[in-house]
């Protein structure tokens, strides 16, 4: 197995320090998975501009976190699973709701249920999804442009989803709480 280091704000090559700062500024702490991907100023720094774009577009917070834990639970990323179980109660989602994608079911709000369905649907089907889950998503209330920005959504957490596993990242404190399985 492969060590990968999990750099600090002090110890971080150069060039991936200033994106550390910016997530250490957002998160209050360096996420672990920030601090792996720093081996790499392009990958760290390609989060952090993904990662702008992702929390200054068109869904909350909330239905953020509903996205990128229903991504984190499909790729079977237990550490992005501990983190955005923290982050999404942190913003608000109901423990039932959080529990529910955990166990690779649906949130009790149609309107996340749709971001979840939508969201494992992408993954599992390479993006090949059918009408029937886009009908679904836009019933639900949301619309074309929001679609492609739940593309947005996976391809941020394909970049910590799979630096996680590929490190086999273990779990920061903080998120022991939330350890996941798959």
């Amino acid at each position: 197995m492969t060590h990968f280091p999990v750099y600090t704000l002090d110890t971080a090559p150069e060039r991936s320090r200033p994106a550390l700062s910016g997530l250490a500024q957002a998160f209050g702490r360096v996420p672990g998975v920030a601090g792996v991907m720093a081996s790499s100023s392009q990958l760290i720094n390609g989060l952090v501009a993904v990662f702008g774009q992702v929390h200054g577009g068109s869904f909350t917070e909330a239905e953020i976190q509903v996205l990128l834990l229903t991504n984190a639970v499909t790729n079977s990323a237990a550490w992005a699973v501990a983190f955005h179980s923290f982050l999404g109660l942190k913003e608000g989602l109901t423990e039932a709701d959080v529990e529910a994608i955990r166990q690779r079911q649906l949130p009790q709000d149609a309107r996340l249920a749709a971001l979840s369905r939508l969201a494992r649907a992408l993954i599992e089907h390479r993006g090949q999804v059918d009408d029937q889950a886009i009908a679904a998503f836009l019933e639900a209330g949301f619309d074309q442009a929001l679609l492609l920005e739940v593309i947005l959504v996976e391809a941020a957490s394909t970049m910590t989803n799979y630096t996680a596993s590929v490190a086999r990242l273990t779990l920061d404190e903080f998120l022991e709480p939330h350890a996941w399985r798959a």
